[in-house]
Formats: structure tokens, sequence, C-alpha cells
């Protein structure tokens, strides 16, 4: 089943949260400096991300962060309606 990603940032505390699908609960790995996967307790499916020092990370924009994440991503298609 396809899911959507929730983006939510915490602009004060300087945190990404990403959720794949609905919000859960979920039990919580560190992954490395600052990133933290969010799994179901259950089934052990990834269903986020949190991202500590969000913006700290990326505060020069001529610079890139490398995150260790993997993900895969698909398009989905619209109809659009043009109004003539």
């Amino acid at each position: 089943m396809d899911k959507n990603l929730k983006i939510f940032f915490d602009k004060e505390g300087d945190v990404l949260d990403i959720a794949i699908g609905k919000p859960t609960e979920a039990i919580s790995k560190e992954l490395d400096n600052d990133v933290i996967m969010r799994l179901d307790p259950n089934t052990e499916e990834i269903v986020g991300f949190t991202i500590l020092n969000f913006e700290k990370r990326f505060e020069h924009l001529d610079s890139s962060e490398t995150l260790p994440i993997a993900a895969t991503f698909s398009h989905i298609s619209r109809a659009l309606e043009v109004e003539g």
C-alpha cells in the first residue's frame, strides 16, 4: 500500500519529523548523528524519521548534507484541468 509522507518542522526545537502514512506510536532507533528512525513496535516497519538540529545542518545554503537514509519515490500523476 502506498503511503503519503507527512512532514512537520518545529522551528523552536529545530526538529524535522517525517511520518510515513498516518503518524503513529513508534519505537525509536538512532541511526547516526541526530537522525532517528521510527519503527512500528509490532511489525518493525519504518513509520518515520526525526532529524534533530535540522536547520543547523543546512545553515550554509551553498553546502550539502548527506543523511543516512535511503528512499524510493514514485511519481503520482494527476490530470490537470486547464481553464480557457
